[in-house]
């Protein structure tokens, strides 16, 4: 009788784990490639996506979004705001508070953004149908796993 996947030896193609990262590592490097010709990062384009979604969010708000710490955001935000993409503006209300502006020319640069996103979602070679289910898991598995590691995952 065989074997179930609990029972023989773990193998790196078996693992869940694995195969999210390196799907993640091969979507992360076409979307890279393809970013170059806007001279934007992978985590400069997340940040232009969520400030296109929602203009004047706060840099606490931004970094919620694209799941960055302010460590890492505040220099990415500095090069956007260098290249003209977007600006920051502190609150007259609460001057700890930042806000985030996409800029004209910032705002120029999400077509060919969105262009890029296409062109990687069709490399993909999923369905439209595929792709949203795909997307729609991975947002559970992403919470699911939040809730389990805040609770504190147990071995067996």
């Amino acid at each position: 009788m065989g074997q179930t996947a609990l029972e023989r030896p773990a193998r790196v193609d078996d693992q869940l784990c694995f195969a999210l990262y390196a799907a993640s590592k091969a979507l992360t490097a076409a979307y890279r490639q393809a970013l170059g010709e806007l001279a934007l990062t992978y985590p400069q384009y997340l940040a232009m996506l969520a400030v296109w979604e929602s203009d004047g969010r706060t840099v606490a708000e931004l970094g919620r979004a694209i799941d960055l710490d302010s460590g890492t955001l505040s220099p990415l935000l500095r090069r956007l705001e260098g290249a003209g993409l977007v600006r920051r503006e502190r609150s007259a209300q609460d001057e700890r508070v930042v806000r985030v502006f996409v800029t004209d020319r910032g705002r120029e640069l999400e077509p060919r953004a969105a262009a890029v996103r296409a062109g990687v979602e069709a490399a993909t070679g999923l369905s439209t149908e595929e792709f949203v289910q795909l997307r729609a898991m991975l947002h559970r598995l992403r919470s699911a796993i939040a809730v389990a590691t805040a609770e504190g995952i147990t071995s067996v």
